[in-house]
């Protein structure tokens, strides 16, 4: 291929970047936060029995976002029609509680449920942030979307926002995967060696209730006994808007 003909492809592509990643909107093909709407489902536990996850409460219907994998299933299953997933990727939520949607919450709500990290949090990182990023375990899914956050597309560094080797230049330990026994002892090590005040981010649904693999005895998860993570970012896999935004809301930005 010449030279000519890579200017060629590359003019045919158009501008890639995503100029505004936190107003942007994603295609109908992008399942995000699931609308619900109301009524009855009787006996009806067509959506419970087709999820893998074990994410669906049916009566009152409820989705937990902390542990469905967004595969869509329960749509398809649902003889009333009552479930249906929005192009919505603005799913972070400070609290895991917030993470479960019920029938009749409106969708447009749902990005105002993070909450910034304390104040005095805020004052000493600025308006920076130093991500160290461990896949305890995860399928790889969530870590090649974590990385397309740095690419031409969503540039997440555009914000001061960084991916960095060592945990000891860290202000934020951002967690994929399920924690498997094997890596529960590397990942105390490596929130250990990072200093304070520090930011722990869990990101996709492995991460933060242990996903399709919950109750496995491959797990140990001890490492969330007594740590609240600051931020939890659905998804299987998370969407990069959806770290972009979810990591400048944790920032108050």
């Amino acid at each position: 291929m010449s030279i000519l003909d890579l200017v060629n492809v590359r003019w045919h592509e158009g501008f890639q970047a995503i100029k505004k990643p936190r107003s942007a909107v994603l295609d109908g093909a992008f399942r995000g936060i699931p609308e619900l709407a109301a009524g009855e489902c009787g006996s009806c536990d067509a959506c419970t029995a087709v999820c893998a996850a074990r994410a669906i409460a049916p009566r009152p219907l409820a989705i937990d976002l902390g542990r469905c994998t967004l595969c869509g299933d329960c749509a398809r299953a649902c003889p009333a029609g009552r479930i249906r997933f929005s192009n919505e990727h603005r799913m972070g939520a400070s609290a895991r509680e917030s993470l479960v949607v019920r029938e009749g919450d409106v969708v447009r709500d749902y990005s105002g449920r993070i909450v910034p990290a304390r104040r005095e949090v805020r004052r000493i990182l600025g308006r920076s942030l130093r991500v160290r990023s461990v896949s305890a375990g995860g399928c790889n899914g969530c870590e090649l979307e974590l990385n397309a956050t740095g690419n031409v597309n969503f540039d997440i560094g555009r914000y001061g926002i960084e991916i960095v080797a060592s945990p000891r230049h860290a202000d934020a330990l951002l967690l994929t995967g399920p924690v498997t026994a094997a890596m529960a002892g590397a990942l105390d090590d490596v929130w250990r060696m990072m200093p304070e005040p520090k930011l722990f981010i869990a990101a996709g649904a492995c991460a933060i209730s242990g996903g399709v693999f919950d109750g496995s005895p491959a797990l140990d998860r001890s490492f969330f006994d007594g740590r609240v993570p600051d931020l939890c970012l659905p998804g299987c896999p998370v969407h990069p808007l959806t770290f972009v935004e979810g990591i400048l809301g944790l920032l108050g930005r």
